[in-house]
């Protein structure tokens, strides 16, 4: 919903004649992945559980632009549906939060950290043996709570979530990317629009910022290409710097006891197409079963 407000305040700003009450409606879907919060993703649907209800609507015409979470679509997306543009990324980055300690590497051993993330339960292993790892399902606060309650001594959240919730500063340090590489699209909102509606077109590429589409065009890319879902441990995160596009990824066995990292530099106008040879190479380098 913090996400929607973000997305309608901007439309409302790049559309005077969208400003007024009532112009734009924000409606309210609850999807599979809220409702169900004592399993995992991956056992009850993978990301579709997070978009699905969304994109029914989109497709029965209740609503015109679907707010997303970038991380949560799945690589394909149903027919007659696609991502029109993104605002402007934000931190892409995790965040670490403990009362036990200041960071991941300061945690005692034998010390529980909670994510429901297959992604950052195997990097916390890769760095980590001696850890334990504790599912930990729910929104923000939820996580927090039971963090608080001390149902876990440390959690791993995306630093966007915390941000846009005005969290940020529960977090007791910010991971660098080159310790936990982020999920692909990560801090990033997509706006799904059915493919015909011009309008929903126009006004979604008013707010469009160009450089976050293009990276997260680059991330989907990566992960379409090694056909990965939400209980997959894979990880990417593109950027421009100084007119190059950067892409790295990286992919794990589920008990963090392999990393194998790819990295791609290029022109811009090649990322999704400097991602997807990266994701070739890490399959070809991982071979059959490296994700059992």
């Amino acid at each position: 919903m913090a996400q929607a407000a973000e997305v309608a305040t901007a439309l409302a700003a790049a559309h005077p004649e969208l400003a007024p009450a009532g112009a734009i409606e924000t409606v309210r879907i609850r999807t599979t992945g809220d409702r169900v919060q004592d399993r995992s993703p991956g056992s009850i649907g993978g990301k579709a559980v997070f978009t699905k209800e969304i994109e029914d609507a989109l497709l029965a015409r209740r609503i015109d632009i679907a707010v997303h979470s970038g991380k949560d679509l799945p690589a394909v997306l149903p027919s007659g549906l696609i991502v029109a543009g993104c605002l402007r990324r934000e931190d892409p980055r995790d965040a670490f939060l403990s009362g036990a300690a200041s960071s991941l590497q300061a945690l005692a051993s034998g010390a529980v950290v909670g994510t429901s993330s297959p992604r950052r339960r195997a990097q916390i292993l890769h760095q980590r043996a001696d850890l334990k790892v504790a599912a930990l399902r729910g929104n923000v606060e939820t996580r927090i709570k039971k963090l608080d309650a001390g149902e876990v001594d440390a959690a791993v959240l995306a630093l966007a979530g915390l941000k846009r919730l005005h969290l940020e500063g529960r977090a007791a340090a910010i991971v660098p990317v080159a310790e936990m590489l982020p999920a692909p699209a990560q801090g990033a909102i997509a706006l799904e629009i059915r493919v015909e509606d011009e309008r929903a077109a126009a006004c979604v590429a008013a707010i469009d910022h160009g450089p976050s589409s293009l990276c997260v065009a680059a991330e989907r890319a990566f992960v379409a290409e090694l056909g990965g879902d939400c209980h997959t441990p894979i990880a990417a995160l593109a950027r421009i710097e100084g007119g190059i596009l950067r892409f790295r990824a990286a992919i794990f066995k589920p008990d963090g006891s392999i990393r194998l990292v790819a990295e791609r530099d290029g022109a811009p106008d090649e990322a999704q197409a400097l991602a997807a040879d990266a994701g070739r190479d890490l399959l070809r380098r991982a071979g059959p079963g490296f994700f059992a």
